[in-house]
């Protein structure tokens, strides 16, 4: 198991980096995260939802996303309710407290998932969640040392020398753990480093003599690599020395799946830039409004910052316009919650721009999809949907994407200027990514592989994380070496 000083240590990339190495050693590998807290997820191949990061390390595994990858995902609708998602599939929405009590419920489907995944491969790579030494967690704790005292697992602790302060989060970490949790810890790996080793090396004997652990390896900081995000949003500058369109997201508070317009963030013909509060949307080409898991609370967020106008004017002036999945919601005339399952029952009005209405349904819609967007050449698409709402009304008879079966998605407005869908990671595709830079006004745009790029990314890590890592431990520990026992 992995897990990690902070938040963003590097665990979900190191199990990634690990699943990837294994395969090539013709490992039978998968990735495993008990507990999951994030807005971007995937749709697995039985049918369910989990973290997009453990879809990106069923990937480097070789695997198809399956719903025991990540058996417990919580979505947060607001700063103190979350969407509570088990073996994939939504079963309520909990405050913390309350979560708190339905802990035991929900590790009983981690080990579930845990006792199918062990009893089929030869190896399971473990992501923790957060921080272990999270004290007001501890109790019932399921996502780190709960977990790995109950699976009986070895534990890597990993640690982000980027952010500064390495050597106090580990040594910090390790104390605040017990005696057993202690005794599971099998070493150390410090992440993002850059510079020259040497100079970091009277640190690391430092650390070891302090702890009596082993430092399992330095990996390097990785200029440019981009991989699906687990939750937090990708702002990294990319320099780009020929754009030709200026694309501009929203990111609202409850944004979700942000990592749909990662393809536009990495086309080198895209000047792309992320809006959020306080800031203005600039003149531009496109304006995309991703999904969102608080429909209802981010278009009126969306409002107080002034966006609702900015929009309007931007249309005006011909500029042009995509929705996908909540964001499609907010473009139509009207938004139903008359449940309140993503806030108090009710309605609001949506931005009218396009002749729809949206109700929200507690059946959430979960499905792997394929076809072709009704733009010019018919370009195909893969994605999937997440979504509770179903649409209705004049605008989807100007469907934005045909299905393979048949069923059509989304809608066009009749000026052409406006495009909406339900469709997660259709941009992944290049023939999709292509027709939409052409409609939003890009002459003959780059062909650009986002899934090539993604998996190129995978093999980049696997290369640099199997040239800095000490194997002579770890070859015993990923084969199923036992832990040490306390006493």
């Amino acid at each position: 198991m992995v897990q990690g000083c902070t938040s963003d240590a590097g665990k979900t990339t190191l199990v990634a980096a690990l699943c990837r190495i294994l395969r090539r050693r013709g490992v039978k590998v998968a990735p495993f995260k008990p507990q999951n807290m994030a807005l971007n997820s995937a749709v697995t191949a039985d049918g369910g939802e989990i973290g997009r990061a453990q879809a990106l390390q069923a990937m480097a595994a070789g695997l198809a996303p399956r719903i025991d990858f990540n058996p417990v995902l919580l979505k947060p609708s607001t700063d103190q309710r979350a969407q509570v998602i088990i073996h994939g599939k939504a079963v309520d929405t909990l405050n913390a407290r309350d979560y708190h009590d339905y802990k035991r419920v929900a590790m009983n489907a981690v080990m579930e998932s845990w006792q199918r995944l062990s009893a089929e491969f030869d190896c399971v790579l473990v992501e923790g969640a957060g921080s272990p030494a999270e004290i007001n967690l501890r109790d019932r704790d399921i996502a780190n040392m709960g977990f790995a005292e109950a699976a009986d697992i070895p534990v890597i602790l990993i640690a982000d020398i980027d952010r500064g302060g390495v050597f106090a989060h580990l040594t910090g970490t390790l104390d605040l753990l017990s005696a057993s949790e202690q005794a599971r810890i099998q070493g150390f790996v410090i992440n993002r480093f850059r510079g020259d080793i040497g100079l970091l090396q009277n640190g690391l004997e430092w650390l070891e003599q302090r702890t009596g652990k082993p430092v399992l390896g330095v990996l390097p900081y990785l200029h440019g690599l981009m991989l699906d995000a687990e939750d937090a949003v990708a702002t990294e500058v990319i320099a780009k020395t020929a754009t030709r369109l200026k694309v501009v997201a929203v990111v609202y508070p409850r944004c979700s799946n942000h990592n749909d317009l990662d393809p536009l963030r990495l086309h080198p013909e895209v000047d792309f830039d992320w809006v959020g509060p306080g800031q203005t949307i600039p003149p531009c080409d496109l304006i995309v409004l991703p999904g969102s898991k608080a429909v209802q609370a981010d278009l009126q967020w969306l409002r107080e910052q002034g966006y609702a106008t900015e929009i309007q004017r931007h249309l005006r002036y011909g500029g042009k316009l995509l929705g996908i999945c909540g964001g499609f919601q907010m473009l139509g005339r009207q938004l139903h919650d008359p449940l309140g399952l993503e806030g108090p029952p009710g309605s609001q009005a949506g931005l009218g721009l396009l002749d729809c209405e949206t109700s929200l349904e507690p059946e959430k819609q979960l499905r792997n999809v394929s076809g072709n967007l009704q733009l010019p050449g018919a370009p195909a698409f893969t994605g999937y949907e997440i979504h509770m709402g179903t649409t209705h009304g004049e605008s989807l008879q100007r469907a934005a994407l045909t299905f393979v079966d048949g069923r059509t998605d989304g809608a066009q407005s009749a000026d052409g200027r406006i495009l909406a869908s339900y469709c997660h990671g259709l941009l992944d595709h290049p023939q999709a990514l292509s027709g939409v830079l052409a409609w939003a006004g890009m002459s003959a745009p780059l062909t650009a592989d986002f899934a090539q790029r993604r998996e190129a990314d995978l093999e980049r890590l696997a290369d640099a994380t199997a040239a800095a890592l000490d194997w002579t431990l770890l070859d015993g520990l990923l084969v199923g070496a036992p832990a040490p026992r306390q006493g």
